[in-house]
């Protein structure tokens, strides 16, 4: 028997890839079907749903979803839900498909058709009210707004049939992890409170210090990375995985941290994002998500802990996973260790604030960075990977809002 939280929306997960004959029978079906092409975002999304990461949701939401979930964080028929699942297309495409048709959802980036589609509606959104509720500005510079305001001018709603994982498991391996395979190591384990750990940069020291903070507290931590797109200048998912797992395997204990990762492109929704992390990793058997300074944030679009405040302004029903706030973190020079703002007594002039836009900036302008920011054998990986870029390769790193800090 299983003690861990259960699935969002209290039942069983709900995993919408098919499989053996039912998926052979659906890819032959969907190879006639009208194709409409999918973002990375999209076919994100709908990875998710295949795996079961974002259960109980049967397809892309509806208008009515749509306008709930923007203003009131809530489905029509009333699941909690903080960002909107829909699928866009032009208007051209949307004038070819009727109301009641199949059609196939094709990634051109993968060159596969991810999955089929039942249209139950075609709609328009105000996109500018969209990215005003989740993303809290329609500045183009934010890339959340800048993909809302990307994607085509006509949403299609309806449920899906899921026909791919995108080429994870074959390009991840044992790190891509479904919601029912990180369910069942958890229960091996005997875990029963597990803390997700979200990142989408090599870990320094001030995550290690939270991961241990939560280790202290909790049966063990799952380090859940961010296995889709990033911004241009974030280190690519197969070197922060070493980065990671050597950390791991050098400073913590055996039996306390699993590393592992997920399909999602990043938001950069900050507080709603935040709630949409919690709410996948319930499905995933997370009893708490780890929610430190600026989570999910980009900029300075949020304040340092707006993603803490809005798990206060939730029901406290709407999810059974909890957050775990953490205060600033830092190096302390006397304090001689990390510590918090709720620990240490000391002045700003002895604490090293850290950050991942710091870390990235420092190592791709070849600076030196102290073992206080990050452990030797993590820097040493992240020297490599910025020795192997070519020059047109190199993105500038610009320090900004919380980070410049």
């Amino acid at each position: 028997m299983s003690h861990l939280v259960n699935p969002h929306g209290g039942g069983e997960l709900k995993p919408l890839l098919l499989e053996g004959a039912a998926l052979d029978a659906e890819r032959a079906r969907a190879s006639n079907l009208l194709r409409v092409n999918i973002s990375s975002r999209e076919a994100g999304d709908l990875i998710m749903m295949g795996i079961g990461g974002f259960t109980p949701l049967s397809g892309f939401m509806t208008h009515a979803d749509w306008q709930g979930v923007c203003d009131g964080m809530k489905t029509a028929a009333g699941l909690f839900w903080p960002i909107p699942i829909t699928l866009s297309t032009d208007q051209s495409t949307a004038a070819t498909i009727t109301e009641g048709d199949d059609i196939a959802l094709f990634d051109p980036e993968r060159n596969e058709i991810i999955a089929t589609m039942v249209v139950t509606e075609k709609y328009a959104i105000d996109k500018a009210h969209e990215c005003m509720q989740i993303y809290k500005t329609t500045d183009n510079e934010h890339p959340g707004v800048k993909m809302v305001m990307a994607q085509g001018g006509v949403n299609l709603a309806g449920p899906v049939k899921v026909l791919s994982q995108g080429g994870f498991p074959q390009e991840y391996g044992k790190q891509f992890m479904t919601p029912a395979e990180t369910r069942a190591e958890f229960n091996k384990r005997g875990w029963k409170t597990i803390a997700a750990f979200q990142t989408r940069n090599p870990m320094h020291r001030s995550h290690e210090y939270l991961a241990k903070i939560a280790i202290e507290l909790l049966d063990g931590v799952l380090v859940h990375s961010l296995l889709g797109k990033l911004k241009p200048g974030d280190i690519p998912a197969n070197v922060r995985s070493e980065a990671i797992g050597t950390l791991i395997d050098k400073y913590f204990v055996d039996n306390s941290v699993i590393q592992a990762g997920y399909p999602l492109d990043m938001r950069y929704a900050g507080p709603r994002e935040a709630l949409l992390h919690a709410l996948f990793r319930q499905n995933y058997g997370c009893s708490h998500l780890i929610v430190g300074r600026d989570h999910a944030g980009v900029g300075d679009y949020y304040g340092p802990f707006d993603a803490h405040h809005i798990f206060d302004e939730i029901p406290v029903d709407a999810l059974e996973t909890q957050p775990m706030k953490i205060d600033w973190t830092f190096w302390c020079d006397k304090c001689d260790g990390m510590a918090s703002m709720k620990t240490c007594p000391h002045d700003a002039a002895d604490r090293m604030l850290l950050s991942g836009t710091k870390l990235r900036k420092a190592l791709s302008e070849g600076e030196e960075v102290s073992v206080k920011f990050s452990r030797p054998e993590v820097l040493a990986i992240l020297r490599k990977y910025y020795a192997s870029l070519k020059d047109d390769e190199k993105v500038e790193v610009k320090l900004s809002g919380h980070s410049a800090k």
